[in-house]
């Protein structure tokens, strides 16, 4: 679990909160993103939310009607009024989160100039990375609930597919910024390390 905890750590963006025009909680296999999306919406941080994603594979499953709407469901069962709630229904990846929501709130007259973008804790670094390429002008800050690696993985129930999504951020960092979807982000020595050795541990089913 060291190198997963490495992982782990490096992912981290260590944005202090503060309040935004809106929030962007992206799509996942995690219902603990609108759990957390709808703590910052309760302690007044921002006024409107965007859920925004379709289904992924990891998601079909967990999610049948769509990301969105169950994330929606799960805010508004916490006491989110619907009225300050967006859905984005069609994205299908990090890149199209950001550029569906930028065009869904363009066609509604609405134009932040900031966002706290709400993931998985270790999809935070890949997130601002892709956020800033594709939406440049908005200053984001990136936020996820506050939980170890051992209590993030015991509210999934699998060891195994934590640790190969982990594996999986880890290399689009440099894979996506190379294709230009994403900004450059430097990666230490130490999580390089720590991903090669989890890779050749057979953490592989989410590379690209």
């Amino acid at each position: 679990m060291a190198d997963a905890q490495i992982l782990w750590d490096y992912h981290q963006m260590h944005h202090e909160p503060r309040n935004t025009d809106i929030a962007i909680g992206l799509g996942s296999h995690d219902i603990g993103v609108a759990e957390h999306t709808a703590d910052l919406y309760h302690q007044g941080r921002f006024p409107l939310i965007v859920f925004t994603g379709s289904n992924a594979p990891t998601t079909l499953e967990v999610f049948p009607r769509g990301e969105a709407i169950h994330y929606a469901e799960r805010a508004e069962a916490l006491g989110v009024p619907d009225t300050a709630i967006v859905l984005e229904q069609r994205a299908r990846n990090t890149g199209e989160n950001f550029t569906l929501t930028r065009d869904l709130l363009d066609r509604e007259g609405i134009r932040p100039r900031s966002a706290t973008v709400i993931s998985r804790p270790y999809q935070q670094r890949r997130a601002y990375a892709t956020c800033k390429k594709l939406w440049p002008e908005l200053d984001v800050i990136c936020s996820s609930r506050l939980q170890s690696l051992t209590d993030y993985i015991a509210s999934i129930g699998d060891h195994d597919k934590v640790l190969n999504m982990l594996v999986g951020d880890t290399q689009r960092i440099w894979v996506y910024a190379d294709k230009g979807f994403a900004i450059p982000m430097s990666l230490t020595p130490g999580a390089k390390a720590a991903y090669d050795r989890l890779v050749a541990a057979g953490y592989t089913r989410r590379l690209v």
